[in-house]
């Protein structure tokens, strides 16, 4: 096991107290890289473990897959079925999460230190031997189908998936990861043992520990646990190339209220301007009621109850986006009125003000995201997921406040652009063609 070096950084704890905490590399005798952060005064550890690939990883057909897959690593493993599994589970008083994104999934373990050989055990059984039952498959089918049938009533959910449908057709992202009701329906046993091979495999790992666990007990564990998964999983999904055009699309939806989600190209996470996006987009609609979109849209226009913008940074494609409701009479005033702060932005930047307010708040704010166990070991396994160094922490605010106006004014005016904005509408928006 090599221990390459060790990174000091100050973080809140529960009690509000600051404190000194070693971010560790672990690299296990087989190779196996971990982040940890020891934390010996609560007999407890975190572990965030993510596998990129995602939902991005289904084949043609199969969409979905890689979501019920995900849902079905609970119901049951090794030598014990989902009832099983679960009264194992709870006598260790150990917590597991596994979940799907476009990108990656994420394997969560929470236990206590007495019972960590057994609950390490369990998990061990989840990730390697899951046992795909026929009667767990009907009954995760059957609860998925029903998500899915859900969504499609949902005006936030049918501007999502119309944005990217539009945004990347014939890419995966073009689809919920949950499939439709017609690809659930006809996934098979076989899809699911696919789907794993698929993704759990040691070259598209990633993960964060945090508690009461050394790193010499690490990386020993870390073999353990997942030394035996293949060596590599499936291709990684190629490039998403965005098609999206500046306009309208207006979804039919019965109701007094449209729900609306606009945008264009993004920045990507390892781009240069990122940094300066990220403070600009804060300004712009990230920051919550001091916001531009707020403050112009809501508080002078009231043309909306909230209206937001983010920075969707994927690993294949980025998008600038925002997203909004209102009265179906106000939907033609707040696209002008919105259309016009992002041309203003773009034209003349932000105000020193601004800037500094921006910047207070984002560095203020981001040490609060270390509230615990669990919380630290999911950051810890994004950094990684994301390319970010090990020193990302202590380095984070200092890049943000290295944001200059000029930044702000060359980035906003190359990526802020009007006309390729598209606006999807859900509901029956008044003045529409």
């Amino acid at each position: 096991m090599m221990l390459r070096f060790a990174l000091i950084i100050a973080v809140l704890v529960p009690f509000g107290a600051r404190a000194a905490v070693e971010i560790q590399e672990v690299t296990s005798p087989g190779g196996i890289t971990a982040w940890l952060v020891e934390e010996p005064s609560i007999p407890f550890v975190a572990m965030d473990i993510r596998f990129k690939g995602g939902s991005s990883l289904d084949p043609e057909g199969k969409r979905g897959a890689t979501y019920m897959m995900m849902g079905l690593l609970e119901e049951g493993a090794g030598d014990r079925d989902a009832r099983a599994f679960t009264e194992a589970t709870e006598a260790v008083a150990a917590n597991f999460g596994f979940d799907t994104f476009r990108d990656s999934v994420q394997v969560e373990a929470q236990f206590l230190t007495e019972n960590r050989e057994e609950s390490l055990a369990l998990l061990r059984d989840a990730i390697k031997f899951p046992r795909f039952d026929q009667d767990a498959i009907d009954r995760v089918q059957t609860q998925i189908v029903s998500i899915i049938e859900g969504n499609e009533t949902d005006p936030n959910d049918i501007a999502g998936t119309t944005l990217a449908a539009l945004s990347y057709p014939g890419h995966p992202y073009a689809t919920g990861q949950e499939g439709t009701v017609e690809s659930v329906n006809a996934l098979t046993r076989a899809d699911m043992i696919a789907a794993h091979q698929a993704v759990f495999a040691r070259d598209r790992v990633y993960i964060g520990v945090t508690g009461d666990i050394s790193a010499a007990e690490l990386g020993p564990l870390l073999d353990t646990l997942l030394g035996d998964l293949p060596a590599t999983g499936a291709p990684m999904p190629v490039e998403a190339e965005l098609a999206l055009e500046g306009g309208q699309t207006i979804v039919d939806y019965r109701s007094p209220q449209s729900v609306v989600l606009f945008g264009h190209a993004g920045v990507d996470r390892d781009d240069p301007d990122f940094f300066p996006a990220f403070v600009a987009n804060h300004i712009l609609g990230g920051g919550g009621f001091e916001s531009r979109l707020m403050v112009n849209v809501r508080e002078r226009r009231g043309l909306t109850y909230g209206i937001s913008s983010f920075l969707a940074s994927r690993d294949y494609g980025n998008q600038w986006l925002g997203q909004f409701s209102t009265s179906n009479e106000n939907v033609g005033p707040a696209i002008d009125l919105i259309q016009s702060i992002w041309d203003d932005m773009a034209e003349n930047g932000v105000t020193p003000e601004e800037l500094d307010a921006a910047q207070t708040y984002l560095t203020g704010a981001y040490p609060l995201r270390f509230d615990g166990n669990g919380r630290i070991a999911g950051i810890l396994a994004g950094m990684q997921a994301q390319g970010l160094g090990v020193d990302y922490i202590e380095t984070r605010n200092d890049q943000v406040n290295a944001v200059t106006l000029e930044d702000i004014q060359r980035v906003a005016a190359e990526h802020l652009v009007v006309e390729d904005m598209h606006f999807v509408i859900v509901g029956q928006p008044q003045g529409f063609n």
